[in-house]
């Protein structure tokens, strides 16, 4: 009778194409770059850097639609203030609106829930959102700080549309 090292590691030796098959999908797959999307929750989550989580769309009244963005924080520093502007996009692909949606301060370490109202946006005719541009970062000390909110940002949705970077 083998041992389960033995079935374990037998048809690996048997099969050298299947193994060199899957060595190559295993270096394909190591070398695939993650969208940030992609990334599981909490891995997204311990990256350095700032998070905008698309988290909800709903229609706020018949001519506005309100957005919940969370914004997490896992710079080193607070941020005084901390805004970016999105470009909406129709389900056209024609660019409808171009807001900025400003957090104000973000904490070190901290998550921020914001509701954001587009007004004359119909949340139905959204086809997706991107994070256009940095308005405004600033450190607590006075600092600019928009190479860290754009090129340390990373996305993640749970709303029904495209979002990202």
């Amino acid at each position: 009778m083998s041992t389960a090292t033995e079935r374990a590691t037998g048809p690996a030796t048997e099969h050298p194409r299947r193994n060199r098959l899957l060595a190559g999908l295993a270096a394909t797959l190591l070398a695939t770059p993650l969208a940030a999307q992609d990334i599981a929750p909490d891995v997204a989550a311990a990256a350095p850097g700032l998070v905008l989580e698309l988290n909800e769309i709903a229609n706020a009244d018949p001519d506005s639609c309100r957005l919940t963005v969370v914004g997490v924080n896992h710079l080193p520093q607070a941020l005084s203030r901390a805004a970016w502007q999105f470009a909406i996009f129709d389900d056209q692909g024609a660019v409808t609106a171009l807001p900025v949606l400003d957090f104000g301060a973000l904490l070190a370490g901290k998550t921020k829930v914001a509701l954001f109202d587009i007004p004359g946006t119909d949340c139905s005719r959204i086809g997706r959102i991107v994070v256009n541009d940095v308005a405004e970062c600033r450190g607590e000390d006075g600092s600019d700080r928009r190479d860290a909110c754009l090129g340390g940002l990373a996305t993640r949705n749970r709303s029904g549309i495209e979002f990202g970077l």
